[in-house]
């Protein structure tokens, strides 16, 4: 699905906890959150972008294991406003695999939490994990 020219912001956070390498926690959200600026402050990782570009291969990956349904009833449940979020396993993320978690405490060392703020959040939803009926329709 082509990606939908919309206004949107993307942050994702992870905490850095007292036992981890800021770098390598660094490198788990460069491989959730592609070509964005990194900032480390008060024991966590932050990044930031306006272009849904930058979540394409947690796009790809819900595409790729068909988990699109799993990623809507999270995002669905986490809306508020014009703005959704999902965590995602920082040690998953480290090795370069995208692992969606339900609750924080599924990653042992902590999530990522992604947050994505839009006028047009079902459009940008529907883009990152599409209902069923437009994967098959």
């Amino acid at each position: 699905m082509k990606i939908p020219k919309v206004a949107c912001k993307i942050e994702v956070y992870a905490a850095v906890n007292p036992s981890e390498d800021p770098g390598k926690v660094r490198l788990a959200v460069s491989k959730v959150i592609l070509e964005t600026d990194y900032q480390y402050k008060e024991g966590s990782i932050k990044a930031i972008s306006h272009e849904l570009e930058s979540i394409s291969k947690i796009q790809e990956t819900i595409k790729k294991h068909r988990s699109n349904r799993v990623y809507r009833r999270q995002m669905r449940y986490n809306t508020k406003g014009d703005t959704t979020w999902f965590y995602l396993n920082k040690q998953a993320a480290f090795v370069d695999v995208i692992a969606i978690c339900e609750e924080a405490e599924e990653s042992a060392m902590g999530p990522i939490k992604v947050i994505l703020h839009s006028k047009d959040l079902d459009k940008v939803v529907d883009w990152l994990a599409p209902d069923d009926r437009e994967i098959t329709g």
